[in-house]
């Protein structure tokens, strides 16, 4: 006589059916609107059209950000591993058609790139771009630059984002090219720990695009070829700059074709309203740290105010919140007495700069009082007002020495 056990654990199925809800819990994720700089300056770039390129070490979570960014932009997710493809696959395949020496031989494209076409629109993920051999990086440039592979052209509606990690930290990494390197908007990538903690917790930043603002569109691309050209009218030599080491050519550097997009990231930034933190990684990733905040310091100076406009109404006068953009204003309107030395005009200025004090960070009076006190002429009296800048500088004694050096220099050295 025979017996048989039975078995009362689940069966394999029913176990792995089990576990798959758990994952789907595990994948169940949510998102929040959040300040983030970073992800800010990949949208707008993306908003753009320009081509972007997340420079980060490995495991921070630049592909989880591109993957989040299609899914909140509802464009479909096309990835291509640069490293692992031949230059053909980006040049197109050669394919022998019926007669060649009539027809030629067209250069096909990869599945990927046809299905991009279909759909219209999507987000072109090239990854691991930093270990695609030079040959890969040669057929790269006309996919990024023209959104040619072949004989096929990606529509409009497709966006194109890479990522690399420094050649320290990749697996047989190699320098981009200048050529390939200069086609793209360079973001350095770094994870937030609130952020992550967050999003390991369900929660992560929503990215979502720049809302344009349809009124200022004009002003916005008047003001951004206004801050570029301006700016390279004056530093010529900043038009093109190839750098010298290989490393920094592998990055963002001046050229124009650098500058136009630029350009075009100044004026989105501008009709968005973008913070100046937003601005700044996005011109210093596309000509470069040095060329970037001298862009950025020159626009600054098309903020200040007038000179002459302070001048005529100090009281009312409305001086910049930032304690450089400040100081900045009020060696403007030194400079501008200096060019028009007028008694009225002097105690002006020395209004603006009671103001100044009072209004904000003192230490900003100390040299544009300086300069100022020198300015006087002897036939003119001290404003009674520079009594309450006595704290910040002794500015009546400098007054008084500046007036004694213009009567006679030997009895000011011998006071000395």
């Amino acid at each position: 006589m025979s017996t048989r056990t039975l078995s009362t654990e689940p069966d394999t199925a029913t176990q792995l059916d089990t576990a798959g809800d758990l994952l789907s819990l595990l994948r169940d994720t949510t998102t929040e609107p959040r300040p983030d700089t970073q992800l800010e300056a990949l949208t707008l770039a993306v908003a753009a059209d320009l081509p972007v390129l997340l420079w980060g070490e490995p495991g921070i979570g630049k592909t989880a950000a591109l993957t989040q960014l299609a899914t909140a932009l509802d464009l479909p997710l096309t990835t291509v591993i640069a490293s692992v493809h031949e230059p053909s696959d980006f040049s197109g395949l050669p394919i022998v058609g019926d007669d060649p020496a009539e027809q030629g031989v067209p250069m096909a494209p990869p599945d990927w790139a046809v299905r991009l076409v279909r759909a219209g629109r999507g987000l072109l993920f090239l990854d691991e771009l930093s270990t695609a051999p030079p040959a890969v990086q040669a057929a790269l440039l006309r996919l990024v630059l023209e959104r040619r592979i072949g004989a096929l052209r990606l529509p409009p509606g497709v966006r194109i984002v890479a990522a690399a990690n420094p050649r320290s930290s990749a697996a047989d990494g190699w320098e981009l090219s200048p050529p390939l390197a200069n086609r793209f908007v360079h973001l350095q990538w770094a994870h937030d720990t609130e952020v992550v903690v967050r999003g390991l917790g369900g929660t992560w930043p929503r990215a979502t695009l720049p809302r344009l603002d349809p009124g200022k569109l004009p002003e916005a691309v008047a003001f951004a070829r206004r801050a570029v050209c301006g700016l390279l009218c004056a530093r010529p030599g900043l038009v093109h700059r190839l750098p010298s080491g290989e490393t920094r050519r592998g990055g963002p550097w001046p050229s124009p074709r650098s500058w136009e997009m630029t350009l075009h990231l100044a004026a989105f930034a501008t009709a968005a309203g973008s913070s100046r933190d937003v601005l700044s990684q996005l011109v210093r990733g596309t000509v470069g740290d040095g060329p970037g905040l001298e862009l950025l310091a020159s626009i600054d100076r098309m903020d200040l105010p007038d000179p002459e406009t302070l001048l005529a109404d100090p009281a009312g006068a409305v001086l910049p919140e930032r304690g450089d953009l400040r100081q900045a204003a009020l060696d403007g309107v030194v400079a501008a007495v200096r060019g028009r030395p007028e008694k009225s005009r002097w105690d002006a200025a020395w209004a603006l700069l009671v103001r100044a004090a009072q209004s904000g960070p003192p230490d900003v009076v100390v040299v544009p009082a300086t300069t100022l006190a020198a300015l006087r002429r002897e036939d003119w009296d001290v404003p009674a007002t520079i009594e309450s800048l006595a704290g910040v500088v002794s500015l009546s004694r400098r007054a008084d020495d500046a007036a004694a050096r213009t009567k006679s220099p030997t009895a000011a050295k011998a006071r000395r």
